[in-house]
């Protein structure tokens, strides 16, 4: 601790003398910000970081930036916690509302199977803890909104993982749609990703470590099954509907951002959303089999169609880029996907962006943000809403599926109007031990 102290001690003196230098007065009265505080972490502390999920995501997550330390890992499966422990020497615990109340903690890492997204985050909020929760922010709709409402009650600081704004190619996609470099946009297609689907795997041995009704969470227990617990197996619980929206929640997430970044359209959302091809009926796996058999019958010949207020269609179409999207103006075409953009015609890629008015964020480092914003208590580059909204999208599109119909959506008071069927899916059952608290923002 007395090293970072002189680190940190040093660079602010070479900051010091590098601004008197240039000619710029350096302030003597320290802002208020930069103080420590019950929950706020000061300017030259270093944050005190636990995970909430110890599995392959959480580990991808663990790079982090200087004023970080890893402190505490929580898992169902203690062995996977007791693994990063050891790595990171840290502290293992299979419980992680006992590791919530270590004072030693500032912030948290959860990343989950996204059934057991919002509980723990609204917990952690509750204990005074700062959240990095990956995307999809929700498993329902209610529970997004819950989510918020949580945040905003406590004053906490929550990044969503929706790590593509903070990717270069992804800001400038958007920076070119929104500067109207394509004219005005009538259409974006994104890929047809598909719903999740059930399943009826038959019984294995739970795992020695692993807390089985635990990780089950608020869902009904089924027998354990390596093809459930693995998240992308034979097929994997990403794709299986109690415990997911399916891919249309998980890579799915990433291009509906793109969508609502690029469209300016974060604090609201679209008015109609529809399928093509009729009622998705329940697909069902008794035996481990590759994805590929749910994955065709939940999204070939079912396309999704949302229209905003303003006039703009998305279309989910089989050649749609992954994770970002295809904005059609009358201009030409720009196309995001996985940190790339191209144009038709080429041109419109390579615009200057000296010569564009709006300009977005200029952050490349998702979770240095989030830290950035643990010390200045400002909003995250995906805030709590912005993923809250970017969420709702994925889950509209399954809803469609699963009705079958086209459907009306006030975005502002988050229903489905006089759609007593539709509104069924806006959130759903849980086991009495697992209620979402009651929480009013403020």
């Amino acid at each position: 601790m007395a090293d970072s102290q002189n680190i940190n001690r040093r660079r602010f003196l070479k900051r010091s003398m590098a601004t008197a230098a240039a000619g710029v007065a350096v302030p003597t009265i320290i802002p208020a910000h930069v103080l420590a505080a019950p929950g706020r972490p000061g300017a030259n502390d270093r944050i005190g970081v636990a995970y909430i999920g110890a599995g392959r995501r959480a580990n991808q997550l663990m790079s982090l930036p200087p004023e970080g330390r890893i402190v505490a890992a929580a898992d169902f499966d203690l062995k996977r916690a007791e693994a990063v422990a050891a790595k990171r020497s840290c502290r293992a615990y299979q419980d992680y509302r006992q590791m919530l109340e270590s004072k030693d903690i500032d912030a948290v890492f959860v990343a989950t199977p996204d059934h057991w997204h919002v509980l723990p985050s609204i917990h952690a909020c509750q204990a005074g803890k700062d959240v990095y929760l990956e995307k999809p922010l929700s498993l329902t709709i209610r529970e997004g909104r819950v989510m918020v409402d949580t945040v905003r009650h406590y004053g906490r600081v929550l990044q969503t993982g929706s790590q593509r704004r903070s990717m270069n190619n992804h800001r400038l996609g958007c920076e070119l749609v929104r500067n109207g470099v394509a004219g005005k946009i009538h259409t974006v297609i994104i890929k047809n990703y598909p719903s999740p689907w059930e399943c009826r795997l038959p019984q294995q041995s739970v795992p020695d470590g692993l807390n089985w009704d635990g990780w089950c969470g608020a869902t009904e227990p089924v027998p354990y099954h390596d093809d459930i617990f693995i998240q992308r197996s034979n097929p994997g619980w990403i794709s299986l509907r109690p415990y997911s929206g399916g891919e249309m929640t998980g890579t799915g997430a990433h291009g509906f951002d793109q969508i609502q970044w690029a469209l300016e359209m974060d604090h609201t959302g679209p008015v109609e959303v529809w399928t093509e091809g009729g009622k998705l009926e329940p697909v069902i796996y008794s035996q481990s089999e590759s994805r590929d058999r749910g994955n065709a019958l939940c999204s070939q010949g079912r396309r999704v169609r949302f229209r905003y207020a303003n006039g703009i269609v998305i279309r989910l179409e089989d050649n749609g880029p992954e994770a970002g999207g295809e904005f059609i103006g009358d201009r030409g075409k720009i196309r995001i996907g996985n940190n790339v953009v191209d144009s038709n015609p080429l041109d419109l890629a390579k615009t200057s962006l000296d010569d564009l008015p709006i300009r977005l964020p200029p952050i490349d480092n998702h979770i240095q943000n989030w830290f950035d914003c643990i010390k200045s208590r400002e909003k995250p580059i995906a805030d709590v809403e912005i993923g809250h909204r970017s969420a709702i999208l994925c889950h509209l599109g399954n809803i469609a599926r699963w009705t079958g119909r086209k459907l009306s959506w006030d975005p502002d008071k988050e229903i489905f109007p006089n759609d007593e069927e539709a509104n069924s899916y806006l959130d759903r059952q849980r086991r009495a031990a697992y209620e979402l608290p009651v929480v009013t923002s403020s």
